[in-house]
């Protein structure tokens, strides 16, 4: 393991971050705040960064392992290094709820422990956001977009940090890859922004909603979420864009070369879009009565199917005052999240179909032995290897969650509760059921879940593996 080229990239990762605590900085000032708690944390943050970053060593190789252990160790030290605004400011005072709320914005959960979101100052509104963005496609291929970070080994990093069972490049080079992911991410966010903006509401709440809403994590400026503004135009504008990042981001790269056929061809788009429109109908059949009339009915079933399954967490309503079906959809809409590739989280729509298909498969392989039948994905056959990494990571996502739920369950709140507030973390969703639902948050949890509940996002969030890697004993050998 080449602990030196580790420790450097966590470095490089405090750097960037203190350059981007200047944001909240700026935001803090145009509305006539001292934002001092920030020039302390960006400083505090550019010094630990700066003497890790003297470790650089000579060889810049970076080893399948190297790339796991330094993605989670990167996001633990930013989530650590990122709550200190928030506690040297007294908006949280507590370190251990302000380090929750800066995981749950990195890996974009928006799992909150805060009840007055409105009392924060400008720059913490502003940084609590940001973190979504910034954690949104992944904090190291932000920096591999930004940074010259070239190296055939680089994908490593990318391979473990990048949602989805199977990852690619783009184009040949990683870092160029990383650059066109940034550049339809960001199209994406201003032009949210605009459209919001045009809707009524002030650039600043805007922004930061649009890019709540680019890392599908679903932090708000208000107590009561977007259902404050009362504006069905905002509501179904973030509704399209949480559609829209949802999405695999490959499917853009495809149109913006002119493949616009193959990008409407995937079979994962597809199921995307059909999940979306057999769960809408089927709430929005169970919520008619409560509504009255279509439009609203229609208009509040797609924004909570779109803010569940995009897992970004947004609320109109109390959807737990519901009929119990549709809160069984919205659980089950919580398991599967976005597609692969996505800003989403969840098990991916990708696996699920996998899951689904292999299971098919198996049941006709059992009453027809001799019947070779193979899975397939877009007319390409899936390897027994993919197969059988799809199934070990349904298992440990089950487990890890019982885990959580069983840790949390000495908080002494009901079965609901816990397994809701568990399965939101891993899923990296944000609201659940029962004392999570959207109209409470995670204040009420002790310490000791808190921090079991953050490391649970943040193997949510890096898909498992890279936080299984770093608490594994060193293995012999390079590699």
């Amino acid at each position: 393991m080449n602990r030196k080229k580790i420790w450097w990239m966590v470095g490089l990762a405090l750097l960037v971050e203190s350059g981007l605590m200047l944001l909240p900085i700026v935001a803090g000032l145009c509305f006539g705040e001292r934002p001092g708690a920030y020039m302390i944390s960006a400083l505090i943050t550019a010094a630990a960064g700066f003497l890790l970053s003297r470790l650089r060593s000579a060889d810049d190789t970076i080893y399948a392992r190297d790339g796991f252990v330094t993605v989670t160790l990167v996001w633990l030290v930013m989530s650590a290094f990122g709550a200190l605004p928030f506690v040297l400011s007294g908006d949280i005072p507590s370190y251990v709820d302000a380090f929750f709320e800066t995981m749950s914005g990195l890996t974009t959960t928006g799992a909150s422990i805060l009840n007055n979101i409105e009392g924060l100052s400008k720059a913490s509104l502003f940084w609590r956001s940001f973190t979504h963005w910034i954690g949104g496609m992944g904090v190291l291929v932000f920096m591999m977009a930004v940074l010259p970070m070239s190296g055939e080994h680089s994908m490593h990093i990318m391979r473990a940090e990048v949602p989805g069972p199977v990852v690619g490049k783009l184009v040949p080079r990683a870092g160029e890859t990383a650059k066109i992911l940034y550049y339809i991410y960001g199209a994406l966010t201003a032009a949210e922004t605009l459209f919001l903006w045009f809707g009524g509401m002030s650039f600043f709440e805007a922004l930061l909603h649009a890019f709540a809403t680019a890392g599908t994590g679903g932090f708000s400026t208000r107590n009561s979420s977007v259902a404050s503004f009362n504006s069905p135009y905002v509501e179904t504008v973030i509704a399209l864009f949480l559609v829209l990042f949802g999405m695999n981001f490959n499917l853009y790269y495809l149109m913006l070369k002119g493949k616009i056929r193959e990008a409407l061809k995937s079979e994962e788009f597809r199921w995307y879009i059909a999940v979306i429109c057999i769960t809408t109908a089927a709430i929005a059949a169970g919520i008619f009565g409560i509504y009255g009339n279509v439009w609203d009915t229609v208009r509040n079933a797609f924004f909570n199917v779109m803010t569940i399954m995009s897992t970004a967490g947004f609320c109109t309503v109390d959807f737990t005052t519901w009929p119990q079906y549709t809160q069984v959809l919205i659980v089950l809409l919580m398991f599967i999240g976005g597609c692969a590739g996505s800003t989403g989280g969840g098990l991916k729509l990708s696996r699920v179909m996998l899951l689904v298909k292999n299971a098919g498969t198996d049941v006709r392989r059992m009453v027809s032995p001799r019947r070779v039948k193979r899975v397939r994905m877009d007319g390409k056959c899936v390897s027994d290897s993919v197969l059988t990494t799809v199934g070990t990571f349904f298992f440990l996502y089950i487990l890890i969650l019982l885990i959580c739920t069983f840790v949390v369950s000495f908080d002494g709140n009901d079965f609901t509760t816990n397994f809701t507030a568990s399965l939101s973390c891993i899923s990296n969703v944000g609201p659940g059921l029962a004392k999570v639902g959207p109209k409470y948050n995670y204040a009420g949890f002790s310490d000791l879940s808190k921090i079991v509940m953050s490391v649970t996002m943040l193997a949510g969030r890096l898909e498992i593996y890279p936080v299984l890697i770093l608490l594994m004993p060193k293995k012999t050998g390079r590699g």
